[in-house]
């Protein structure tokens, strides 16, 4: 090569190394400080919008899972009053026994026992009411949402097989002291079917609660493994960069140190026309 003072292609070189290796430092930096490998597109285009389209999907199943877990709460609430209804008619049960055996003030009083409790039913049934839904009190079957697709699924009666329906609002009117054991038995019969419907309609809503609890769980498994797959996707391995910004910095040295040899060629120069 050509001693020249016009041209230093020595210093050329080396400048573009140190450029090089100033481009790889803040790519090095920029991964260290976000703790991704790819946080813009610039970065990877493909794995950008991967990424992204996941992080989308994840959004969506948050959405579902609120809706979920929205549609346990709601269908919790109707089994706690269930529950409380279904013992409350057993007592139920025991005073109409009670009403059917006896007579005067005794009846009386079992009389009143009798419809404080059935109050207590209604009262039980109508307060069962979570974000606006009540169960027991709709004529309408309420639906969640399952999956990111938009399919639901419904919780609820509806009008079709709400089975309490009829039978509950029996032992909740008023009743009257049996005249005979025909009218004991008939007060008897009615509680006796309330409790029936009830436990089918407790059976129902059992099944739809474990049933959402079941696709919650599945969902959050479904997030937690898209989670991981996007993290295997851009984030950055904090060990591995650390270790390429310490070399990265000591290659940035030892450019600068040969830039510096190169630049004083042109000097050197110099020295043969002393």
């Amino acid at each position: 090569m050509a001693n020249s003072i016009n041209t230093n292609y020595g210093a050329s070189i080396a400048l573009q190394n140190l450029n090089k290796t100033a481009e790889q430092l803040q790519t090095t930096q920029n991964r260290i400080n976000t703790g991704m490998k790819v946080s813009s597109a610039k970065d990877n285009g493909a794995i950008f919008a991967i990424a992204t389209t996941q992080r989308a999907n994840m959004g969506a199943m948050d959405a579902v899972k609120n809706s979920l877990q929205r549609g346990q709460s709601i269908v919790d609430v109707a089994l706690a009053a269930g529950d409380t209804v279904t013992s409350t008619l057993e007592e139920m049960k025991a005073l109409a026994v009670n009403l059917g055996s006896s007579t005067g003030d005794a009846q009386a009083a079992y009389l009143a026992d009798f419809n404080a409790l059935g109050k207590e039913v209604d009262a039980a049934l109508k307060g069962a009411t979570f974000d606006g839904v009540n169960l027991w009190n709709t004529t309408t079957a309420t639906t969640v949402t399952t999956n990111t697709s938009g399919s639901t699924s419904t919780i609820g009666f509806g009008t079709t097989d709400k089975a309490a329906a009829t039978a509950i609002t029996d032992v909740t009117t008023a009743a009257t002291a049996p005249a005979d054991a025909t009218a004991a038995a008939a007060i008897r019969t009615k509680v006796d079917a309330a409790i029936k419907a009830m436990t089918t309609d407790l059976a129902t809503l059992g099944t739809q609660s474990k049933s959402v609890g079941r696709n919650i769980t599945f969902v959050g498994k479904l997030q937690d493994a898209t989670e991981a797959g996007i993290g295997n996707l851009v984030d950055a391995d904090l060990a591995k960069e650390s270790a390429r910004l310490t070399a990265l910095q000591t290659k940035q040295q030892l450019g600068v140190q040969a830039l510096s040899i190169a630049n004083s060629s042109s000097s050197i120069l110099l020295g043969l026309f002393r």
